[in-house]
């Protein structure tokens, strides 16, 4: 794997000496009134240098809400030249380069769909050719760091040199909090191998709801990302994409105001291998509670065949035989019998709550 960024200074395209550095914007650009509003009202926050919004949406299914397009480009040149914030907005193929050219955007970012495809990366690349622009990259959808770098390589090799990555998180195979498991030692190993490359965190699509902004933005900025990118509307509930992600430009002056800067400690070696273990956690209690929940299940079923067969719920030798063998299993492995008494209390107690509501129930 190549390790070589040829990148700009970033002085040359980014305000370095605003901390954190927030691009922030609605979802999608909805109407005129909608960018102008949200615009205007961003503006006035100090942090906030660049203005995003969705004016092609990558759409799951056909018939949802897909941007407004060439139109859109026009609020935003609107919006920039009222309020003097950068625009920025996602592209997926040559044809959106052109028109987010014509209309003086001055980012470009290409999204994880996109990212996912290195046919569509390579097509975009070859339209940049000559162009002297930033393009910030978000990482694919998987969490393939390969994919990653694979893609601001090919916009490097066509000469952009301002360039910068956005977490915004990867699909996981399991439930989760988050809409999209942050999985930070990904950007985390991306930053140690390109030390110049910016990287910015999407807490918005990671947490996917509001209640999560400010735990995601607060750790990102604990891990030294440069900035962050958060999505603002100006009336979120209204929103036609992501509505419940999305925060008022007060909300966000306010969420701006209660992160915490610390000094950056710069030993990637020791964060990427922190987030390492954290992140074998998550997976393992992931499939913890997953089990726990199949295992209730079968108690319940174990409940049910009790009651029609008129048995009791308690099975005193039942109950001592698993105690012991679990005791003997967990010695081997090396968990402490203490502990795992206390666990095996704890799910004996609810098995047979669940089997007493069982046969307290009427059929």
């Amino acid at each position: 794997m190549s390790s070589q960024l040829i990148l700009n200074d970033l002085s040359l395209w980014l305000d370095t000496n605003t901390k954190p550095l927030v691009i922030s914007g609605p979802c999608s650009a909805e109407s005129e009134e909608q960018v102008l509003e949200t615009a205007r009202e961003l503006a006035k926050i100090e942090n906030v240098k660049f203005f995003r919004a969705g004016v092609w949406k990558p759409r799951t299914r056909p018939n949802m809400f897909e941007g407004h397009g060439e139109e859109a480009l026009k609020w935003l040149q609107i919006a920039k030249q009222e309020t003097g914030l950068k625009t920025t907005v996602e592209v997926g193929n040559p044809q959106h380069v052109e028109l987010s050219l014509k209309y003086g955007i001055d980012v470009l970012w290409i999204g994880a769909r996109t990212v996912v495809n290195p046919f569509s990366i390579h097509e975009i690349a070859e339209s940049l050719k000559g162009v002297d622009i930033p393009v910030m990259v978000k990482n694919p959808l998987n969490p393939d760091l390969s994919l990653w770098i694979g893609a601001l390589e090919r916009l490097n090799h066509s000469g952009i040199t301002k360039l910068a990555a956005i977490h915004r998180g990867f699909d996981f195979f399991k439930k989760s909090t988050f809409r999209n498991a942050p999985m930070w030692e990904i950007p985390i190993e991306l930053k140690r191998l390109f030390p110049h490359l910016p990287v910015f965190t999407d807490p918005s699509h990671i947490a996917g709801k509001r209640s999560l902004l400010t735990e995601i933005a607060q750790k990102a900025l604990d891990l030294e990302m440069d900035g962050i990118m958060i999505e603002s509307h100006w009336q979120p509930e209204k929103a036609l994409t992501d509505a419940k992600q999305q925060i008022t430009p007060s909300a966000l002056n306010e969420l701006i105001k209660n992160l915490i800067l610390r000094e950056r400690s710069g030993d990637f070696n020791f964060e990427t291998k922190l987030e390492e273990y954290r992140s074998e956690i998550d997976r393992l209690d992931a499939e913890m509670i997953e089990i726990l929940a199949r295992r209730l299940n079968i108690v319940d079923a174990i409940g049910q065949y009790k009651k029609e067969n008129n048995i009791t719920i308690l099975q005193l030798k039942r109950w001592s035989n698993i105690i012991q063998e679990r005791l003997e299993n967990g010695r081997n492995l090396g968990v402490s019998s203490d502990f795992l008494i206390k666990i095996l209390e704890l799910v004996h107690r609810e098995s047979i709550a669940r089997q007493a509501k069982i046969f307290h129930s009427r059929d």
